[in-house]
């Protein structure tokens, strides 16, 4: 599972033409699906960005964590992050789980994320999205539960 975290002053999500999803400082969340992802992917990812300490603290350092600013965030489906673009100038995305699996985790992703965080905004699984973001920073991780899992399983 992949996600692109990105700290913002705001964001919107439009789904379909509907605002679905809004929050003020927090994270936007890109969330990539793959073939190979479980469960405890989920589970592993979502934690990790809950305590992510990327806001500035009172010395100017980023010391702090989502909960710490009471911050929200807005998660939206993206499976691009899983194309494999090594090959030619057209990338494919055989990478992506399936439409219903890949809907599946992706809601426990974010029923995850809010036993962590009060204030969880969406977008619409598999809609046409236009996000907005205020990017603050700019701040942006790239996360990949395969190495989060195996960092885990190495201590």
């Amino acid at each position: 599972m992949r996600a692109v975290i990105q700290r913002v002053s705001s964001a919107t999500v439009i789904s379909d033409g509907v605002l679905t999803g809004k929050i003020e400082q927090g994270f936007a969340i890109l969330l990539g699906v793959k073939k190979s992802d479980s469960k405890e992917d989920a589970d592993v990812l979502a934690a990790k960005i809950a305590k992510l300490r990327i806001f500035e603290d009172k010395n100017e350092k980023m010391n702090l964590s989502l909960t710490d600013v009471n911050g929200g965030a807005i998660v939206v489906s993206n499976f691009s992050l899983c194309a494999n673009y090594a090959h030619g100038n057209r990338p494919d995305f055989l990478l992506a789980e399936t439409k219903e699996r890949a809907n599946e985790l992706y809601e426990h992703f974010v029923k995850e994320l809010r036993k962590y965080i009060p204030h969880v905004d969406t977008g619409v699984f598999g809609a046409y999205m236009q996000y907005s973001i205020q990017n603050d920073g700019p701040i942006t991780i790239v996360m990949d539960s395969e190495v989060l899992l195996k960092k885990e399983k190495i201590q």
